[in-house]
């Protein structure tokens, strides 16, 4: 299989390795030239490097207990999020949600209510049936009442 830059899966894991032991090489034939003081002070440094590292291993198998499986073939650590976690993502959707209908109902009620005048003020004007039909009726709808 490869990783898509023209390296195998198992080149990849094998570079650093590779990059790892050049590089130390490489430092290691220059730490003979340096004075006995620096040189103790690498060789210090590298040691507690290397304490750490194994301190590090030995704590990771409790580490690795903690990851567990996730559907679609990935990893996920620890347990899944508790439940006031999952209502704290669902909340936002759920009050724009409620917002967008709350605003939906306002507008209806507004154009009901719009409507609902418009009406009320043409049953209560004595308009004669004709007017209804006349294309200037809307502008004489518009005007204002005396």
């Amino acid at each position: 299989m490869s990783t898509g830059y023209g390296i195998s899966r198992g080149d990849a894991q094998i570079l650093p390795a590779r990059l790892g032991a050049s590089l130390a090489a490489a430092l290691s034939e220059q730490a003979e030239q340096l004075p006995h003081e620096i040189g103790e002070r690498l060789r210090f440094g590298r040691e507690k490097a290397l304490g750490r590292a194994r301190e590090l291993r030995v704590a990771q198998p409790a580490f690795a207990s903690a990851v567990f499986g996730a559907p679609g073939g990935t990893a996920a650590l620890g347990s899944p999020p508790p439940w006031w976690l999952r209502w704290a993502n669902v909340l936002p959707v759920a009050m724009l949600v409620g917002g967008l209908l709350l605003i939906q109902h306002w507008q209806l009620y507004e154009s009901t209510l719009a409507a609902a005048e418009i009406d009320a003020a043409l049953l209560s004007d004595q308009v004669p049936p004709m007017a209804y039909a006349d294309p200037g009726f809307v502008e004489f709808l518009r005007q204002p009442e005396p």
